[in-house]
């Protein structure tokens, strides 16, 4: 589609792809030189407390400055280490109607019930009409779109107050949004979001879309500052990742699997039964020790051996939508953890050099955890991912080495990690100040907090984050989403910001309003003063403010309101923290 070249979606178009392509070149040659020259300066009191916010948080909201100030950084910072100890009702309040965050997996099983599975299940109690047994002999058409079976389904979704599977993630995606928006625990939130990027699961794969409220709400939360062991063990039990890495299938060729409980409970699984070492291996891999950590293949099949067992009862839900008389222990168990004991290796191991005696069971799994959470490497390992997400994308050695000493000595306790980085000279040097690049979910967060913005967390907002690139636990592969910029400053990508910033600053942004009425005025440099002020704290460079004055119109309209500050939002200085 062409524009006529005076209207205002080309100047828009226009201003994007000069603000974009300003980006793309500032945010990586640039940002060298800034930090260069930033060397022999300090940061004022200001800048200290806009790093804090930025870095420990998703950004300042209007007035958040001025309170951390009054209060002092140091306080705010030990504040932000004691979630607890934070009364945080706002948020609650926000994602206290999300029905399904509340629910255990088996309610949310027989509540958002999977069509295919829910149409398999009719046919077999006989409801879809015609021949049950000459349908399964044929095999049967069971295409949720097919004009008839959608008629049934939605009449018995209906008749039976059942909900659509999607609306499982929708709500999760909300409750990720709206808490990292108004959480006054904002260290909470980024560490939340922090390992659940490291103990990465794919929305996409079978039944985890049912399983993953809980990995949020019982897994991740309540792990998020605690012992980097008690994480480990809770991820390892997680429903979640025990599908996504298959360990629930994992089985020991040696088990009998005559016995009734085991078949009950992996039926339906693949048809080929034994070892599966995906979670043995992304668990040395990427959940402690790191790639160079130490470990041989020959590892990775001892520890598969160590979680044989390790498993999720009725993992697909056990036709919960349609058997409602089932006994008592299926209606509250399914998509549970539970040690499969006839399906274990009980044989001996040995793993890292260290000896499992046989017939441990269960404790094999939990001896593996304590071995890698407490293995030299995975304190290197973690302490540089740490440092990499809070201070540089290269990670300084130094203070890698005194973070991983800080995680060793204190057991693993993330706080006391934390704030080995939080007091390094490192993180409060002038060459980490706006020096990480935002990825999108903290971009649409943090601009969001930054106008004083209201959102419903909703669709429009998932959406932003998909089209530049990080649809929420939406990343197929266990390594989770990059944390350098390089993998985030791509032309694509970086116009997918600007028009963002153009959309939310316009009120195109279903379900979140921002009111920009304070800001309207005829002086074009007043207007542009004030929106930089309100958004970037006035740093801004001189190329990119001589960009702005070219961008936009003499008129102090709405429109033009709305497009200074999306391109403010597009802007290298704000793209950073």
């Amino acid at each position: 589609m062409k524009f006529p070249r005076k209207s205002i979606y080309y100047k828009s178009l226009v201003a994007a792809l000069v603000m974009s392509a300003m980006l793309a070149t500032q945010t990586l040659a640039t940002l060298a030189d800034t930090q260069k020259n930033s060397k022999k300066q300090r940061l004022s009191e200001a800048q200290k407390i806009i790093h804090v916010l930025n870095r420990l948080g998703f950004g300042a909201r209007p007035g958040d400055v001025e309170r951390v100030k009054a209060m002092g950084l140091e306080k705010y910072i030990n504040e932000q280490l004691n979630p607890e100890t934070i009364p945080d009702v706002v948020a609650e309040n926000k994602v206290k109607d999300l029905g399904a965050l509340n629910m255990t997996t088996a309610e949310l099983y027989e509540k958002y019930p999977q069509p295919g599975r829910l149409l398999r299940e009719l046919q077999a109690k006989g409801m879809l009409g015609g021949d049950s047994q000459t349908d399964q002999k044929n095999g049967p058409q069971l295409d949720p779109q097919n004009e008839k079976n959608r008629k049934v389904l939605q009449e018995y979704y209906q008749k039976n107050g059942l909900l659509q599977p999607q609306r499982i993630m929708a709500e999760l995606h909300a409750s990720r949004i709206l808490r990292a928006v108004y959480s006054e625990r904002q260290l909470q939130e980024v560490m939340v979001d922090f390992w659940t990027n490291h103990f990465n699961v794919f929305a996409g794969k079978g039944a985890d879309r049912w399983l993953l409220p809980a990995y949020d709400r019982d897994t991740i939360r309540p792990n998020a500052m605690g012992k980097f062991s008690q994480l480990l063990i809770a991820t390892a039990q997680s429903p979640a990742m025990l599908f996504y890495l298959d360990n629930f299938q994992s089985v020991s060729p040696n088990a009998n699997r005559g016995r009734a409980m085991l078949r009950q409970n992996l039926q339906a699984q693949q048809p080929r039964r034994g070892i599966n070492e995906n979670y043995a291996r992304e668990l040395m891999e990427l959940h402690t020790l790191g790639v160079d950590g130490g470990y041989t293949q020959k590892d990775v099949q001892e520890v598969a051996r160590c979680f044989t067992g390790w498993t999720i009862f009725q993992p697909r839900g056990g036709g919960v939508a349609v058997n409602a008389m089932m006994g008592e222990m299926g209606r509250r168990n399914p998509g549970t953890f539970f040690f499969n004991a006839r399906a274990h290796d009980d044989g001996e191991k040995t793993v890292l050099g260290q000896k499992i005696p046989a017939g441990g069971g269960m404790k094999d799994g939990l001896t593996v955890l304590e071995i890698l959470a407490h293995h030299p490497s995975t304190a290197k390992f973690i302490a540089t991912k740490l440092v990499r997400h809070f201070v540089s994308d290269t990670p300084p050695p130094a203070l890698v080495d005194r973070v991983a000493a800080a995680f060793t000595k204190s057991d693993g306790d993330i706080r006391q990690t934390l704030k080995a980085i939080f007091s390094s000279s490192e993180f409060n040097s002038p060459e980490a100040y706006r020096a990480k690049i935002k990825r999108p979910f903290e971009l649409v967060v943090s601009a969001i907090r930054t106008l004083g913005a209201d959102t419903n967390g909703g669709p429009g907002t998932h959406q932003w984050i998909a089209r530049m690139g990080e649809p929420l636990y939406g990343f197929q592969t266990p390594n989770g989403y990059s944390d350098a910029a390089e993998s985030w400053v791509n032309t694509g990508g970086l116009l997918e910001r600007m028009n963002f910033g153009l959309a939310l600053a316009g009120n195109r942004v279903q379900g979140t309003r921002v009111d920009l009425a304070k800001l309207s005025t005829n002086d074009k440099s007043k207007l542009i003063d004030e929106s930089l002020k309100m958004i970037v704290a006035g740093e801004i460079s001189a190329p990119t403010r001589e960009t702005l004055m070219k961008q936009i119109d003499e008129t102090g309209s709405n429109d033009a309101v709305a497009k200074v500050v999306g391109l403010i939002l597009g802007t290298p200085e704000f793209q950073r923290q």
